[in-house]
């Protein structure tokens, strides 16, 4: 099992969030970061909206990054540790622009970015960015299309809905072969589906944990997947988040859990199928004591689950 470590003022949301966190910066950020990295955590997940609707705020709160830029960043200030996104809103950015973001970065971190493509789901984020909500599938499964002729053709040429180009040169490349690792998050079919088709990774959300290992073998048998290897993430404290980021009171996934409890949470999961997982942090007062915690989760928890 791999361990993704939770960095807080991602956002704000109501279901997870500490009061302190809201207090956070981003220089505390960097230095949580480089801690993270020596402590041996495998990756950093970066959540990301554009805008939240004033109706949605006490829910999903209103502090997000632009996932792309704040991965970049946080690549440049570690050495090592893997960065991702949890996730990238990918039908409201060209692809054009997002291959050439997420390329630049692979290429200047040395090959350490990921990312997670999601289509989104709330829509008047949708409505203000122009974009059409309910023709969000079908955008982003031709954006994953032109974002990876553009990653992997020395001649890149594309003609779609909603997209198209031709004669033109597009470097850097990512370093990673034969490009930067996409995940993608979401648990409906049509996500699944996705996920069998381009993806190396899956991110679920709303499915029960129960339920994660038959999923993964429904994306398994469809006829895009062609045995690559294949990561599943799931934090402990998911199910604490429901649809809509509604608040739900699940006490497995409660913070402060016993060591052991935690680690038979883990090794369930893993029997799910599921490669990468967090522990969320319990109550705390501040930066290190969060800290604190999460190096008790490397010494104690890391070394107990396969």
């Amino acid at each position: 099992m791999k361990f993704a470590f939770p960095l807080p003022h991602m956002l704000r949301l109501k279901a997870l969030t500490q009061p302190w966190e809201a207090g956070v910066t981003g220089a505390d950020q960097t230095r949580m970061v480089k801690r993270a990295e020596a402590m041996g955590y495998d990756m950093i997940a970066i959540p990301e909206h554009f805008v939240i609707p004033t109706d949605h705020v006490e829910l999903s709160g209103p502090h997000y990054l632009q996932s792309t830029v704040a991965q970049a960043y946080v690549a440049g200030a570690t050495e090592k540790i893997r960065l991702n996104s949890c996730v990238t809103v990918l039908p409201l950015q060209h692809p054009i622009v997002l291959a050439k973001a997420l390329a630049t970065a692979d290429w200047m971190s040395s090959g350490r970015m990921m990312v997670t493509f999601g289509v989104g789901w709330l829509q008047r984020e949708f409505d203000v960015l122009g974009v059409p909500f309910r023709e969000r599938g079908r955008i982003a499964d031709e954006y994953l299309e032109a974002i990876i002729e553009l990653w992997t053709s020395e001649s890149p040429r594309f003609e779609g809905h909603y997209v198209s180009f031709r004669d033109m040169a597009f470097e850097p490349k990512p370093v990673q072969k034969p490009h930067l690792p996409i995940w993608v998050g979401g648990d409906a079919d049509a996500a699944l589906k996705r996920a069998a088709r381009f993806a190396s990774g899956w991110w679920p959300f709303l499915t029960p944990p129960e339920k994660i290992g038959e999923r993964v073998e429904f994306i398994k048998g469809q006829p895009g997947y062609d045995g690559r290897p294949f990561e599943v993430m799931h934090g402990l404290g998911t199910t604490r988040v429901g649809e809509g980021h509604r608040v739900v009171r699940d006490p497995r996934a409660r913070a402060g859990a016993s060591t052991q409890e935690i680690v038979d949470r883990l090794n369930g999961l893993a029997e799910q199928g599921v490669t990468f997982s967090a522990v969320p942090v319990p109550a705390v007062r501040d930066v290190e004591e969060y800290l604190d915690y999460a190096q008790w989760v490397i010494e104690e928890i890391k070394p107990r689950v396969p």
